[in-house]
């Protein structure tokens, strides 16, 4: 049925002509800014073009200063830098691996002109205090929810509370299109406004540019796409979190630290990761027993060599150093099978025993 349905928005485009923005785009920005509380959808290229837009939206300038995490994929210190930004890398919190608030508002200076928090694994970071910290120091925070759309905070949905919020609708995510795209979230209109124009060269009205933007518009195919997947997400999301409550019951015993899930979150398991020992022996292990998993990620941002030059040393950020030695990602996604999880979980017991 979901093939029919896709391969039948792919024909409606196709017939249509109409290929970049329109209906098709207007539907998905509609559904996904009500399934995530939010007034606006702003649809883009990509998850890193959501991030680039909003930074752009919020004045980012050389020598300012973004606060983020380096315990993630690398778009958010990527954009600042190619913005002559300086990416500011506060260290994890040890047992959800998000941004830690204390952490965020320690780093805080004048020069800091935007907080991005990540939501790491489809779990939330804890937004109240960073919020707040936001809201004393007058920085935006901008949600990076690329991981975690769906997910909730306090019954909040993620990418209703900063000022803007960066979702991916990369193939692999929970939501995802048949190649890039991604979506900018706010409840304000100036910023909507703003990014809108961004997105397609800084024009507001036809060969009227108001901003230096970008060329960042979700084509209709893709959005075809999510339009007919999205009413299926919850169901998705749903799947995934009894699959971890699985994972979690036939992997007790074993000297296997299981996702740490805070009080406040709702988490949809974009990634079920564990922290183990002797990581790489046991992915070898699983390999060899025809399982694929995944190290999400085996350093840190400070660690990789393009980014050096911020002058971060091993140690300095240490519960993320810790975290790249231990994580594994094991398979995880709605359509798996009881059976597949239990033959995962035996399979690592087999490790290490």
């Amino acid at each position: 049925m979901m093939k029919q349905d896709i391969d039948g928005a792919i024909g409606q485009v196709l017939e249509s002509g109409s290929f970049i923005l329109g209906r098709w785009v207007e539907d998905i920005e509609r559904s996904v800014a009500t399934l995530c509380g939010a007034r606006y959808g702003i649809a883009v290229a990509s998850g890193t073009d959501a991030l680039d837009i909003a930074l752009a939206a919020c004045d980012l300038k050389p020598g300012d200063e973004v606060i983020t995490s380096p315990f993630s994929f690398v778009s958010v210190a990527e954009v600042a830098i190619r913005m002559g930004a300086k990416p500011v890398l506060v260290d994890i919190d040890p047992r959800t691996f998000n941004t830690g608030p204390a952490a965020i508002a320690a780093a805080v200076t004048p020069r800091t002109k935007a907080i991005v928090p990540v939501h790491l694994y489809g779990q939330s970071v804890d937004m109240d205090p960073i919020l707040e910290t936001g809201r004393k120091q007058g920085i935006p925070v901008i949600e990076d929810m690329c991981q975690a759309i769906g997910a909730k905070y306090k019954g909040r949905p993620v990418g209703s509370m900063g000022a803007a919020s960066c979702i991916s609708f990369y193939p692999t995510k929970n939501l995802g299109c048949y190649g890039d795209g991604g979506m900018l979230l706010t409840n304000d209109d100036a910023l909507r406004e703003k990014m809108a124009a961004l997105r397609k060269h800084g024009q507001g009205d036809k060969y009227n540019y108001k901003y230096i933007g970008v060329n960042s518009r979700l084509d209709s195919i893709q959005a075809a796409i999510l339009v007919a997947k999205v009413g299926n997400l919850d169901r998705w999301n749903e799947a995934r979190r009894k699959l971890a409550s699985l994972y979690d019951e036939m992997l007790k015993g074993l000297p296997v630290e299981t996702p740490y899930v805070a009080p406040y979150a709702y988490h949809v398991y974009h990634q079920y990761t564990v922290r183990v020992d002797r990581r790489d022996q046991l992915q070898a292990h699983l390999r060899e027993k025809g399982i694929g998993t995944a190290i999400h990620y085996p350093r840190g941002i400070h660690m990789q060599d393009a980014y050096r030059h911020l002058g971060y040393r091993p140690g300095d950020l240490a519960n993320c150093d810790e975290a790249a030695l231990r994580v594994l990602s094991l398979p995880m996604f709605p359509e798996l099978e009881a059976a597949e999880v239990e033959y995962v979980a035996q399979s690592i017991r087999g490790f290490y025993e």
